[in-house]
């Protein structure tokens, strides 16, 4: 059996290419609005050096060669990281500037061939879903050892609480095993527990477990949604943030949604550009009507 980072390798080996595309340019099915974020981030103070931790290929790095920064980055995939370099050797970055490497890992946050020994400024963006569970922290520390103090961190991650709004296979998933912990629950009502079993096979009823499409594989690799593909708690995420040694810590939200996304197909064009209005990082309906979130903080 392959390990979690090699089954991710394989899901994203022939996603180089598209991934761009996919997510990032005009055609991307909503428009990348976290890029807007970042780029205003940086600019407020991301300082000289910039290191992408899990940068695809060059999906962030690719929009940022205008703003006079030193960009570096690694990612877990090979194919990812050829096309990074590809991307980014038409704006002279450096082929060395780039390499292959685990978040997991602390040895893979040094630049190689004499890169600096601290950055300015790093974000993590769309890695977090796919780290075992337990594993934030080593990855907030290693991202914080990165950094130059008063270094600027983002990382990214999938809003949990967003399954509140959903009332999909995530909400099901969250209802049973995060608030009312059935097999816990079942286990301690005793001669009730019959009763409250039938009653919670009856609410899971109420979901659309069908929604959303499990997201396969094009070629015979595995989908997003057949690797290790996680959503997190924007208020426990937050607080093992701080704990790694950020300050100034806040939470961002994005890609919101202004109905659950069952509903899209009902009035698309207006579920779109209602959704697109509603784009402000600090609404707090982000905490669950916005799919995605950051955290944005400064090494102590």
């Amino acid at each position: 059996m392959r390990s979690p980072e090699d089954a991710v390798k394989a899901c994203y080996a022939t996603w180089s290419d598209s991934y761009y595309e996919d997510y990032y340019s005009g055609a991307a099915a909503y428009p990348p609005v976290h890029r807007d974020i970042l780029r205003s981030l940086l600019a407020g103070g991301g300082g000289r050096t910039l290191l992408d931790a899990g940068c695809g290929p060059a999906s962030f790095l690719r929009d940022v060669t205008d703003m006079g920064m030193d960009l570096y980055g690694f990612d877990l995939t090979p194919e990812m990281v050829a096309e990074a370099r590809r991307v980014l050797a038409r704006d002279g970055v450096p082929v060395r500037n780039l390499w292959q490497g685990s978040v997991l890992d602390a040895a893979a946050f040094r630049a190689p061939d004499g890169g600096p020994r601290a950055f300015d400024a790093a974000v993590c963006v769309g890695v977090l879903p796919h780290i075992p569970e337990g594993t934030e922290d080593a990855v907030f520390a290693n991202l914080c050892d990165a950094l130059r103090p008063g270094g600027l961190a983002v990382v990214e991650a999938r809003n949990e609480l967003f399954a509140l709004f959903t009332l999909n296979r995530y909400s099901r998933d969250f209802f049973m095993d995060r608030l009312i912990r059935r097999d816990e629950t079942l286990r301690e009502a005793g001669a009730e527990s019959g009763a409250l079993c039938a009653a919670f096979d009856a609410l899971e009823s109420m979901f659309r477990t069908d929604l959303p499409p499990v997201r396969t594989g094009r070629g015979g690799e595995p989908g997003y949604d057949e690797v290790l593909s996680r959503t997190h708690n924007p208020l426990e995420l937050r607080m093992r943030f701080e704990q790694a040694g950020f300050a100034d810590v806040r939470t961002l939200f994005y890609h919101f949604h202004c109905l659950p996304p069952m509903l899209a197909e009902v009035a698309p064009e207006f579920f779109r550009e209602r959704s697109l209005s509603m784009e402000n990082p600090e609404d707090w309906r982000g905490y669950f009507m916005a799919s995605a979130f950051m955290l944005v903080g400064r090494r102590t």
